[in-house]
């Protein structure tokens, strides 16, 4: 991947709005968790939590045991874990604020100073793309208000916005251990409990919005024989009229990535734009059930009142804490390139300049 410079980090800073500019997409992520909650939770427990660092250092070794994770400059417990997300984004914040010109502002529901903030219009007020990462724990109850279920929903009647929805994977729903184990078996990845479910927010806001898919299971991809080396995506490109995939033929390997399981057989209201194959080596509830890929990435045309676009793409693949490459680069200047205007957003065969 392409290597670009960071400016100095700030912290405990508010965010002074940026102004629109005409063709320049404004990012906004926000994390659904609320940090304090998450990294204070009870590491006895088996389930439902994060790892702590400690963990992902014993898993992962020698992989971070340089200084710069060491308990010296690093947080050692869940919180630890969490700001490894942080850092993953950091690319791709570099990435599109070189080309969008805009910084990528960072939210998170309840920050690690317990500082709440709901999605509202000091999020909302100067976003064109609003991506809502779904990282928080169902045990920790974060569920999204109607004002806030309102606010997005006026956020989308705007011309050239688009809300990409990633809630992450939801393993071990079944009660049956053994279905559990299976799951577990399938994925590969000690960090991962038996149960994790993943997601109460985003679903709360899916369900407010009427958004027909549903987050399920965590399903390892396929990768080339002989290599480690993710499989391609099964791709609609003849669907895609925004041309996010124009170049893209991968995202990023990750071991446990959410099946977008759609609840409508409306094929005009939403699109799945890729797939992913799966690895087959062990069994899951989802191949068993005849199934060789999973639903990847989604999209919802505007429709009706909304005129800004809906995706579905985990938060996996904005991140590189699982690696990346040339095509995953190409994806994200795809959505950071989209025209703000809506004759041009949705034109096939949409010509989009890309890192060589």
């Amino acid at each position: 991947m392409s290597t670009l410079k960071s400016s100095a980090r700030t912290y405990n800073q508010t965010q002074v709005p940026r102004k629109y500019t005409p063709g320049k997409r404004r990012f906004s992520i926000y994390w659904t968790w609320s940090y304090p909650w998450e990294a204070n939770r009870d590491v006895t427990e088996l389930d439902n939590r994060f790892s702590t660092m400690t963990e992902v250092r014993r898993v992962g070794w020698p992989d971070y045991e340089s200084v710069e994770y060491s308990e010296k400059m690093f947080l050692q417990g869940i919180a630890g874990t969490l700001e490894l997300f942080h850092l993953s984004l950091l690319k791709f914040q570099l990435l599109v604020g070189e080309v969008t010109e805009h910084p990528v502002a960072v939210y998170q529901r309840i920050d690690q100073a317990g500082q709440r903030l709901p999605l509202d219009e000091r999020v909302l007020s100067d976003t064109d793309t609003l991506m809502v990462f779904g990282l928080d724990h169902m045990v920790t109850e974060q569920e999204a208000s109607l004002e806030e279920v309102e606010a997005v929903r006026e956020f989308l009647t705007r011309e050239g916005t688009c809300l990409v929805l990633g809630p992450h994977h939801d393993v071990g729903v079944s009660s049956d251990l053994k279905e559990r184990d299976m799951e577990y078996a399938h994925h590969g990845d000690p960090l991962v409990p038996r149960q994790q479910r993943f997601g109460k927010y985003t679903r709360s806001l899916m369900k407010g919005l009427g958004t027909p898919v549903e987050n399920r299971y965590g399903l390892r991809p396929a990768v080339i024989k002989g290599t480690n080396q993710i499989a391609p995506l099964t791709t609609m490109k003849d669907l895609d009229a925004c041309g996010w995939l124009n170049g893209v033929t991968t995202f990023n390997f990750h071991p446990h990535l959410p099946h977008y399981a759609l609840t409508t057989e409306d094929n005009k209201a939403i699109h799945v734009l890729a797939r992913q194959p799966i690895d087959m080596s062990h069994a899951h509830p989802f191949t068993e059930a005849g199934n060789t890929e999973f639903n990847m990435f989604l999209w919802m045309p505007p429709n009706g009142g909304r005129a800004g676009d809906i995706a579905f793409a985990d938060s996996t693949i904005f991140t590189t804490l699982f690696g990346g490459d040339q095509s995953l680069e190409n994806f994200w200047r795809n959505i950071a390139t989209t025209p703000l205007q809506a004759k041009e957003r949705h034109a096939p065969g949409r010509s989009l300049t890309r890192v060589a």
